[in-house]
């Protein structure tokens, strides 16, 4: 790009005057000369900025250690892919073992399991606070999304509101009486005895589903587990429902 000052023509010394009086090949040993210069002067440079770029690299992804709680949805392999656990969630099962217990894949909501985390869920930003003129009507806010407690009581609310959404009929005490009959309120029952089990296929869960009818009538957006309390308890409604009309006309074996 033509610039000021292209043919201002720079003071020589005289050594200079005499290596490029000297013919073509003395202007050759002049150009390597100034290259070598400029390159050994960028080396030091190019090296402190890698060793820097280095060192952001390795502070941004030290592992912090945090504290788990499962809900329910949850899989390890979920837990450990939003929060950057190395080794995945083979690593985040060897860690916490003792707690899961023998099957990686049966993990209970309100479990607290210790991972080190290299992403951070950063917190919602709350809206600004704006005047607002006078004689402004105020705005209806959307509610706040349901919560439900991690017990018998919670779970049993938690399916029927999912129920009412996909037209499932059921009512919380035939729910209730069902599953203190079936399980007694353990969700990690499981039958080994009955003819069933000796099919290969025990009953499982607060209401003792076999995989067989958990998968058939699992219902979209719940867990696909049938050892999770709101997936048994919604599929086991489904199937009831299918063959007796609603869970309420259960009164024994199913």
């Amino acid at each position: 790009m033509p610039g000021r000052g292209k043919h201002h023509r720079s003071r020589t010394s005289a050594l200079s005057r005499a290596v490029i009086a000297a013919g073509t090949g003395g202007v050759a040993l002049v150009l390597p000369l100034t290259a070598v210069g400029t390159a050994s002067a960028a080396q030091p440079t190019q090296a402190a900025a890698s060793v820097q770029s280095a060192a952001r690299t390795a502070q941004a992804v030290v592992p912090k250690s945090v504290t788990y709680t499962v809900v329910s949805g949850d899989t390890l392999s979920s837990i450990a892919r939003k929060h950057g656990v190395s080794g995945g969630w083979q690593q985040l099962y060897k860690d916490n073992r003792k707690t899961v217990g023998d099957d990686p894949q049966l993990i209970r909501p309100g479990l607290k399991l210790k991972l080190k985390a290299t992403k951070t869920t950063a917190a919602p930003k709350k809206p600004a606070v704006t005047s607002k003129p006078a004689g402004t009507v105020a705005q209806a806010t959307p509610a706040s999304v349901k919560t439900y407690a991690n017990n018998l009581d919670g779970w049993i609310r938690e399916s029927l509101d999912i129920m009412a959404r996909n037209g499932i009929p059921g009512s919380y005490d035939g729910i209730h009486r069902n599953i203190m009959r079936e399980s007694s309120g353990n969700p990690q029952a499981i039958n080994n005895w009955d003819s069933n089990a000796a099919a290969g296929t025990p009953s499982k869960g607060l209401l003792q589903v076999i995989d067989p009818t958990f998968a058939a009538y699992h219902v979209p957006g719940t867990a696909y587990d049938p050892f999770d309390p709101v997936a048994n308890i919604t599929a086991a409604c489904n199937y009831a429902a299918a063959r007796y009309g609603s869970i309420d006309n259960v009164f024994g074996a199913y």
